[in-house]
């Protein structure tokens, strides 16, 4: 248990010379622990507006007026078939499908040499797509290629992909050879899908339901406790090392998770190295500021340079 930083935040626009600071500390690290929130993502071009909105869910929010991936997660559809219809397309283009842009990749390239370890709220699949040792990988908020009962009756996790593929095409989609999904000339998509094909719990026969912390119907099954277990004894076996505390794109929805114990566990140990990349919120406490990193811009066009110079 970690006490909480209470005084005042720095709010700092950049760190002088941020970037050959952060390549600095890299390189000195023992381990290094990255934190990933949602703006790492958004970094990668994993956005749940405009142009990727439009193109798979125009259909949804000419009927519905939602305006982004969100709003129509939460809509209260009438049938199960039309849920399904919207939440397939979402999570395929958002977990099957690539990010469009390397962020990922050249995240890994910075960290694969080190002794790291990656606690993440995101729940795309990303840092396994771009090559990192799922032992080494906590994703405390779920996943989107896992379904699990919505009651839950029992504590199992279930994956997705192919009938979450299935869901796809039976609303008019194709999928090209690279997973693209796209709709044959004069195809009208359909906004559900057949009855037969809504997933229920193979216990209670309930139905099922993605495996994201919503509420406290959220399954913590036995991959996420041990995962939670290797993240706690990396932090054990490292705590008096020179630690790089790596914060990518986390913001204030759920600071308690990387966030504040970033910034305590850097204040508990003077050979560590806090550095937030943020667009906008690159902070730091007065108590750890001469050893805080804080770099407010875009993360991908960041670790570009990290790798390329």
């Amino acid at each position: 248990m970690y006490v909480m930083i209470r005084r005042k935040v720095l709010k700092t626009s950049d760190t002088p010379d941020g970037l050959n600071k952060l390549k600095e500390a890299l390189n000195m690290a023992q381990a290094v622990i990255v934190g990933a929130g949602a703006g790492l993502s958004t970094s990668a071009g994993f956005v749940y507006t405009g142009e990727r909105f439009d193109k798979y869910f125009g259909d949804f929010a000419e009927k519905y007026h939602f305006k982004d991936m969100y709003s129509g997660g939460f809509y209260p559809y009438d049938t199960l078939e039309e849920h399904w219809a919207y939440w397939s397309r979402y999570i395929y283009i958002n977990r099957y499908m690539d990010a469009p842009k390397p962020v990922y990749h050249n995240l890994y390239e910075l960290v694969k040499d080190k002794d790291y370890f990656v606690l993440t709220t995101n729940v795309d699949h990303c840092f396994q797509k771009a090559g990192f040792d799922k032992e080494r990988l906590f994703y405390t908020q779920g996943d989107y290629g896992l379904f699990q009962c919505s009651v839950p009756c029992h504590h199992s996790v279930y994956d997705n992909g192919e009938v979450i593929k299935k869901m796809v095409e039976a609303q008019g989609y194709i999928l090209a050879e690279d997973g693209t999904p796209y709709v044959p000339e004069k195809t009208e998509l359909k906004m559900a899908i057949p009855a037969e094909m809504v997933p229920h719990c193979p216990v209670c026969h309930k139905p099922m339901t993605m495996n994201l912390r919503a509420d406290n119907t959220f399954v913590e099954d036995d991959g996420w406790h041990k995962a939670a277990g290797r993240y706690s004894a990396f932090l054990e076996q490292h705590r008096k090392k020179r630690v790089l505390f790596l914060e990518l794109g986390v913001g204030y929805n759920t600071p308690g998770i990387i966030k504040y114990p970033f910034w305590q566990m850097t204040a508990k140990n003077p050979k560590a190295i806090y550095a937030c990349i943020n667009y906008g919120e690159a902070v730091c406490p007065h108590e750890i500021e001469k050893r805080s990193i804080c770099i407010d811009g875009d993360i991908g066009e960041i670790l570009e340079k990290c790798v390329s110079e």
